[in-house]
C-alpha cells in the first residue's frame, strides 16, 4: 500500500531524521536517488541534453546536487531564485555544469536559458517543493512554458505549481511524465485534483520510514500486491451461502442493460449466489446472460440497489413502481448496502426526511450524482457538477459526513471516503482512460457488492473493487476501446493475476 502523509507530518519526520545525520546528508541521499532515475530515464529515451530547473530552498538544492552527479550527459541548470541553494550550486559548477541564474521576477528568460530549454531532451523540474504555493508565477512560469513538448519531464518531489495538499487544481503547473518523491508519498501524488500532473510516481527510500511509526497517513492507495491479503478466497469448507449471497435491485424498461452488467460482474467476481429483483424485461435479459442468477427475493448477505432504476417519479411502465419500492425498502434493512445511480436520488430523499442508515453502506456516485445528492441532503443547497469536479475530496468528504455512509466518488482517480474524517481516504487510479464508457459504473457496483456480501467493510470493498475494476479494464482492452461487458468478463482472470502477483501495476 502507498501511504500519503500531510506536509506538516513530513516536515516533522524529516527534521527527526536530519537531526541524527551529518549536515547535508539527507539532501545527498535524495540527490543520489534522483540522479539515478534521471540517468536511467535518459538511457531509456536516448536523451543527451538535460536541463535542470532549480528553484530556491531544499527542492532546488536536491536538483542542483543531482545535476552535479549526471556525468556523461550534457547538463545545463536554469536556476530561478533570488538565491540558489549555495552548496548545491557550488557542487554543480565544480562538476562542470553551466548554471544560468534568472531572477524570479524577470520579465523574460535570458537567451541562454531559452536556448538550453529549446534543445532539452529531458527536463528535471526542481522549481518548487512541498513548501510552495499552488500555481507558477513570473520567471518560473516562463521557464516551464519554454519547455518543448517533446521533452520528458521528471518532477522533483512534486510537479512545481501543484498544491502539496492535493486539493487546489487552479493555476499553471508542471505536468510531469514522472515524479520522484523522497521517503513517502504526499497528498499531491494521490488525490484527483493534482495526481494527473504527477505522471508515473516513484517513491525512493531516504530513511524516513522508521520515524513514521505512530504517524497516521491522510491518504492511502492499494497496490496489486495488496489484493492477495484482502480478496475473499474460498476454501474447501465453503459453499454458495458462506461465500456470500448478493441481492441486486437494478434495471428498468429504459435501462435493462444496467441489470445485465451489474449481475454479470457479480457472477464473474465470484458471488456465492446472485438474487435478482427487477421488471420482467430486465429479468429475462439477466437470465439469458447469466443463467446462474436466481430471480426473486430470498436471504442475502448484502444488496446492490439503483443501477438503471428510474427515480424521477411520474408515470412509469408496469412493474417499475415496484422497483422503486424495493430500492426504498432496502434502506431500512439491517444489511450491507451499495447504492448507485437512481438509488442515490431515492436515498437522498429518504435521508432528507430524517432517516438514517446504521448498517454498512457504500454510495457510488459520479460527480453529477454526488452534486445532486448533496443538494438534497444539505438543506437544498445548490451544488454543481463543476464544483464537485473542482474539489472532489472536499465534496466527497462532506457527503460522507452528512449521510453517515462511505462514499466512492468515481473518476479517473477514484476516491473512497469513510464518514469518519480521521480515517485516511483511499485513492485508486488503476484504470486505462478507455474505461470512461457507459455501463462501467454498473460493473463496478456488482463487483463491489460481492465484496460487501463477503463481509468486507465499505472502505475496503470500495477501494479493492476499484483496483480490480481497473485491472480488469486493462486486461480487457487491446490498447484501444473497451466495452463494459468486456470488463465484467475480464474480472476472473484479473483477480487470478492479482492473487498470483502477476498483474501489472496501475497507471
Amino acid at each position: 500500500m502507498i501511504e500519503g502523509y500531510d506536509v506538516a507530518t513530513v516536515r516533522v519526520v524529516e527534521d527527526r531524521v536530519r537531526a541524527g545525520l551529518p549536515p547535508g546528508a539527507l539532501m545527498q541521499r535524495a540527490a543520489r536517488a534522483l540522479a539515478q532515475v534521471v540517468r536511467d530515464r535518459a538511457q531509456e529515451l536516448g536523451a543527451r541534453s538535460v536541463v535542470v530547473l532549480a528553484g530556491p530552498g531544499d527542492n532546488g538544492g536536491d536538483a542542483l546536487w543531482a545535476a552535479s552527479l549526471l556525468d556523461g550527459l550534457q547538463v545545463t541548470v536554469v536556476g530561478v531564485a533570488a538565491r540558489l541553494h549555495a552548496d548545491g550550486a557550488t557542487a554543480a559548477r565544480e562538476a562542470g555544469v553551466e548554471v544560468v541564474e534568472v531572477a524570479p521576477d524577470a520579465g523574460q528568460l535570458p537567451a541562454r536559458a531559452r536556448e538550453a530549454l529549446a534543445a532539452a531532451d529531458l527536463v528535471v523540474d526542481g522549481l518548487l517543493g512541498i513548501g510552495g504555493r499552488p500555481g507558477l508565477r513570473g520567471a518560473m512560469a516562463a521557464a516551464v512554458a519554454a519547455v518543448p513538448g517533446t521533452a520528458y519531464i521528471v518532477g522533483v518531489d512534486l510537479p512545481s505549481g501543484a498544491d502539496p495538499a492535493g486539493e487546489d487544481p487552479q493555476g499553471p503547473r508542471v505536468r510531469a511524465d514522472e515524479t520522484v518523491t523522497f521517503g513517502v508519498a504526499k497528498p499531491v501524488h494521490l488525490l484527483p485534483a493534482t495526481a494527473p500532473a504527477v505522471g508515473r510516481l516513484r517513491v525512493v527510500d531516504i530513511g524516513l520510514t522508521p520515524e513514521l511509526a505512530g504517524e497516521r497517513p491522510v491518504v492511502e492507495r492499494l497496490e496489486p500486491a495488496d489484493v492477495a491479503g484482502r480478496w475473499p478466497v474460498p476454501d474447501a469448507t465453503d459453499h454458495k451461502y458462506s461465500r456470500g449471497v448478493l441481492g441486486v435491485v437494478a434495471g428498468s424498461d429504459d435501462y435493462p442493460g444496467a441489470a445485465v452488467l451489474c449481475c454479470t460482474a457479480a457472477v464473474e467476481a465470484g458471488a456465492g449466489m446472485v438474487r435478482y429483483l427487477g421488471p420482467p424485461r430486465a429479468a429475462d435479459l439477466v437470465l439469458a446472460s447469466c443463467p446462474e442468477v436466481v430471480p426473486g427475493p430470498g436471504r442475502v448477505q448484502a444488496m446492490v440497489v439503483g443501477p438503471g432504476v428510474d427515480a424521477r417519479g411520474g408515470d412509469r411502465p408496469d412493474g417499475e413502481d415496484d422497483q422503486v419500492d424495493r430500492v426504498t425498502g432496502s434502506f431500512a434493512q439491517d444489511l450491507p448496502l451499495l447504492v448507485d445511480a437512481g438509488g442515490l436520488e431515492l436515498l437522498g430523499r429518504w435521508l432528507a426526511a430524517g432517516h438514517r442508515r446504521t448498517a454498512p453502506t457504500l454510495l457510488t456516485p459520479h460527480a453529477g450524482e454526488l452534486a445532486r445528492l448533496l443538494g438534497t441532503v444539505a438543506d437544498g443547497e445548490e451544488v454543481t457538477r463543476e464544483q464537485v469536479e473542482q474539489a472532489p475530496l472536499a465534496h466527497a468528504r462532506r457527503a460522507a459526513v452528512l449521510t453517515g455512509c462511505t462514499v466512492l466518488l468515481k473518476g479517473a482517480t477514484t476516491l473512497v471516503v469513510d464518514p469518519d474524517p480521521a480515517v485516511p481516504v483511499r485513492s485508486q487510479a488503476d484504470a486505462p482512460p478507455w474505461l470512461a464508457t457507459a455501463g462501467a459504473g454498473d460493473v463496478l457496483a456488482g463487483l463491489a457488492g460481492v465484496l460487501l456480501a463477503a463481509g468486507l467493510a465499505p472502505l475496503e470493498a470500495g477501494s479493492l473493487a476499484a483496483l480490480v475494476h481497473g485491472t480488469a479494464a486493462s486486461r480487457a482492452t487491446p490498447g484501444g476501446p473497451v466495452r463494459a461487458l468486456g470488463v465484467a468478463h475480464a474480472i476472473p482472470l484479473a483477480v487470478a493475476d492479482l492473487l498470483a502477483g502477476t498483474a501489472p501495476r496501475g497507471r
